[in-house]
């Protein structure tokens, strides 16, 4: 298994299926962030039943995207974590199957609003954060004129270095999120 498979889960037919619930995304994503939990524990932080999130806590762990923590746990208490660190798909895999293009779509769209909802939650504890961190946060947003192929090349670049820093959790680290994400834009019309 390389480095990136062992790091990123490559989202096929069967994920997406899996990842098509709001709740397994947001699940999933405490998993991987804040580390093993329980079902009742996850059910607390979701604001839902612990055998609601057991149900998808299950399915999840059918299509091998969470596993039982075996340093954790009772027969009683049953400890889940999560495989990968994150995913990676292209929209190309599925926008042509019509039993795949509508679960894309809702999956895409929960993505954009878990990212939207994680940058939101730290634009309201900016304050919060130490002085050696506040100059080193960048939200960047830019448009430039591309081809499909330039386009594929900077996303693989940005992917490359991401992948540099990649490594286990050390003593003193912090978690950082970083968001990619590169598409094209219709341009307005011009108005007389």
């Amino acid at each position: 298994m390389g480095k990136s498979e062992r790091y990123l889960a490559r989202i096929d037919g069967r994920l997406l299926r899996a990842l098509s619930h709001p709740l397994r995304v947001r699940i999933l994503e405490l998993l991987r962030e804040d580390g093993p939990a329980t079902a009742s524990g996850l059910a607390k932080r979701v604001g839902e039943s612990s055998g609601t999130t057991s149900w998808h806590l299950r399915q999840l762990a059918e299509c091998g995207l969470i596993t039982d923590d075996a340093e954790r746990g009772s027969r009683r208490d049953r400890w889940w974590k999560a495989v990968h660190e994150g995913d990676q798909m292209q929209a190309a895999d599925f926008i042509d199957d019509p039993d795949l293009a509508g679960l894309f779509n809702a999956y895409a769209h929960t993505l954009i609003e878990r990212r939207y909802a994680a940058e939101a939650q730290f634009v309201a504890e900016v304050r919060d954060w130490a002085d050696e961190w506040i100059d080193k946060v960048n939200f960047h947003d830019s448009s430039l004129s591309l081809t499909p192929d330039e386009t594929a090349a900077l996303s693989d670049e940005i992917l490359e270095v991401i992948g540099r820093y990649r490594r286990p959790e050390q003593d003193g680290d912090t978690q950082v999120r970083v968001h990619w994400a590169a598409f094209p834009r219709r341009s307005r019309p011009e108005h007389p």
